[in-house]
C-alpha cells in the first residue's frame, strides 16, 4: 500500500470518528432538550426534596460514585423516555458536599450496547468511566456482556474509547459479566466484576491493569458455595478500619426467617486480603447492610479517609407508585461507613445538618398524641428502650403509612407497611436512647442508635407527614424541616 493510500485511509478513519462524535453530540443535545421539555409535566406529589432522583423517566443502580476536581460525582442507570426500565443510559449529578446536588447532562447514551453499571476513577486529569456493555444477540441467552471505557477531561462531556471492549468476556464464557468496580493500588489498577459459574453460583472476578485498557485476570475473589445465590451483582471491594469488605448484591437467596425477604439482597463479607497472593479470606460471613424494603446495588467511594455509600432506594419486581407521575426510582442519602465489632455502621453524612431550616420543633408526645410535620423532615427521638416503642407515620391527607416499633422482650426493631409487609431485625441498643429518622415525600430512613441497624423503605403519603406515638411511654421529639437540596 502506498503512502498516499495510507493517508487516504487515515483521513477516512478520522472523518468517520469526527462524524461519530458529531452524531453523539447531537444525540446528547436532543436528549437534554427532551428532558427540559418533559420536566414541567412531572407530578411533584412524591418527588424528593433532598434525595437524588431522575429528572424524568426511570432510575436504578448508582454508578461511578467518585470524587473528581473537588466535587463528588454520582452517575446512575437511567432511561429517560418512560418511567419503566428500558435501554440504559448513564444519568449524572454532582455535589460539593454529598447533600446539595446539581443535575448534569446525561453522560452515556446507548449505541449498539446498553450502558449497564460501572464505576469512575481519575487518571491524571482525566475522568475515566468503566461500564458494562450489554449487547443483545439473536442466539441464546440472547445477550452478552463486555466492558467499555469512556473518557472526559471536564467531568461533564464523555466520549467512548475507540478500542472498546477492553474486557471482552468472562474466563468461563458466562454472558453475565458485569458491574466493574475499579480502584488504584500501588502501580496497578484493579477491577472486580460480578459473574456466575456454569452451574449457577454467584462469583466475583478480580483483574489488574497498568493502563485501564489491557487487563490480566488474577483470580476468583469469592464465590457462592451453593447457598449464596446464582448471581452476584454490583460488587465493591475496599478496606475499612483494618479489614477488607466485599460488598455485593446476590440474586437468588431464599428467605430465611426475617432475612432475605426482598426480591434481591445487598450485603457484605468481612475478611482479609493480600495484594501479593490476591487471596481474600472470609472471616465473617455475609450480612445484610440495610434491613428495609428498598435498598439495592449500593456503591461506595473514599475521600479524605472517609468511606461513603449511596444505594438505589427501590427494589426490583415491586410496584413503583410514582411511575404514573412520569418518574421512578431515587437514591438514599449518603452515609458514612465505619466497622465496629465486625459490623458496618452507617450514619448520615454530617453535612445533612446544613439543610436544616428554622428552629427545631421540640415536643413530648404522650400515648396516642399526634404531631403534624412537613414533607421533608429530620426527626430525632429519645425514648426508653427498656420499654416498647411504637410510632406511626402516615400522610396528613391519607396515602401510605408505616409503623416503626421496638420490643425489648423480642429484641427486634420492625418497620411495617402492613401485616404482610414487615421487615425486622435483632438490635442491641446497649446504652443508646435515640433513633434518627429522615422523611422525604415518599421515603423513610431509620437509623437506630449508632447506626448499627438501618432501614430504608419507600412510603407514599399524601400531603405532609403525621407522627403518632402508639407507645405507653412518652417520647421526646426534636424535629427539623429540611430545605430542598436537589433542584429538579
Amino acid at each position: 500500500m502506498t503512502l498516499a493510500q495510507n493517508l487516504i485511509l487515515i483521513c477516512l478513519a478520522a472523518s468517520a470518528v469526527a462524524k461519530s462524535l458529531r452524531q453523539d453530540d447531537e444525540a446528547k443535545a436532543e436528549l437534554e432538550r427532551y428532558i427540559e421539555n418533559k420536566v414541567p409535566d412531572i407530578n411533584q406529589r412524591w418527588r424528593p426534596h433532598y434525595h437524588v432522583a431522575p429528572p424524568v423517566g426511570w432510575m436504578n443502580d448508582p454508578n461511578g460514585f467518585s470524587y473528581y476536581n473537588g466535587e463528588y460525582h454520582l452517575f446512575y442507570q437511567f432511561y429517560p423516555y418512560d418511567s419503566v426500565w428500558g435501554p440504559m443510559h448513564w444519568g449524572h449529578v454532582s455535589s460539593p458536599d454529598l447533600v446539595h446536588w446539581q443535575q448534569l447532562p446525561t453522560a452515556l447514551l446507548p449505541d449498539e450496547e446498553q450502558c449497564f453499571s460501572g464505576s469512575a476513577v481519575q487518571d491524571g486529569d482525566t475522568m475515566v468511566l468503566m461500564y458494562t456493555a450489554h449487547i443483545l444477540s439473536d442466539r441464546e441467552p440472547f445477550y452478552n456482556e463486555t466492558q467499555y471505557l469512556a473518557y472526559s477531561d471536564d467531568g461533564v462531556d464523555f466520549y467512548k474509547y475507540s478500542g472498546n471492549p477492553v474486557l471482552p468476556s468472562a474466563p468461563n464464557g458466562s454472558p453475565d459479566f458485569r458491574d466493574p468496580k475499579v480502584w488504584r493500588h500501588g502501580d496497578h489498577w484493579y477491577v472486580i466484576l460480578g459473574s456466575k459459574t456454569t452451574d449457577l453460583r454467584g462469583r466475583v472476578l478480580l483483574y489488574r491493569s497498568t493502563d485501564l485498557k489491557d487487563w490480566e485476570f488474577l483470580t476468583v475473589l469469592a464465590e457462592s458455595q451453593g447457598d449464596m445465590g446464582y448471581m452476584w451483582e454490583c460488587p465493591d471491594f475496599f478496606e475499612l478500619d483494618g479489614k477488607f469488605i466485599l460488598l455485593m448484591s446476590p440474586q437468588g437467596l431464599a428467605p430465611q426467617g426475617d432475612r432475605y425477604k426482598n426480591t434481591y439482597q445487598n450485603g457484605y463479607i468481612i475478611g482479609s486480603f493480600n495484594y501479593e497472593t490476591f487471596e481474600f479470606v472470609q472471616e465473617v460471613p455475609f450480612q445484610e447492610i440495610d434491613f428495609g424494603h428498598d435498598f439495592y446495588a449500593a456503591q461506595t467511594t473514599e475521600v479524605n479517609g472517609k468511606r461513603y455509600l449511596i444505594s438505589w432506594f427501590s427494589m426490583w419486581e415491586v410496584p413503583h407508585p410514582e411511575d404514573v407521575d412520569g418518574w421512578a426510582g431515587m437514591m438514599t442519602i449518603a452515609r458514612e461507613l465505619k466497622l465496629v465489632n465486625n459490623k458496618i455502621i452507617m450514619k448520615p453524612v454530617e453535612e445533612m445538618t446544613n439543610i436544616r431550616q428554622g428552629v427545631p420543633i421540640l415536643n413530648v408526645l404522650e400515648y396516642n398524641e399526634e404531631l403534624d410535620l412537613e414533607q421533608a423532615v429530620e426527626i430525632n427521638i429519645e425514648a426508653n428502650f427498656d420499654e416498647i416503642l411504637e410510632i406511626k407515620l402516615e400522610g396528613k391527607n391519607g396515602g401510605g403509612h408505616v409503623v416503626l416499633s421496638w420490643d425489648p422482650l423480642v429484641g427486634k426493631v420492625a418497620v411495617s407497611r402492613g401485616t404482610e409487609d414487615v421487615r425486622q431485625v435483632e438490635w442491641n441498643p446497649s446504652n443508646e436512647t435515640s433513633w434518627k429518622i429522615f422523611l422525604d415525600s415518599s421515603s423513610i430512613e431509620l437509623f437506630c442508635g449508632i447506626g448499627d441497624v438501618v432501614f430504608s423503605s419507600r412510603v407514599y403519603p399524601l400531603g405532609g407527614w403525621r407522627l403518632t406515638n402508639l407507645s405507653s411511654q412518652d417520647i421526646e421529639i426534636e424535629a427539623y424541616n429540611l430545605k430542598k437540596s436537589f433542584p429538579v
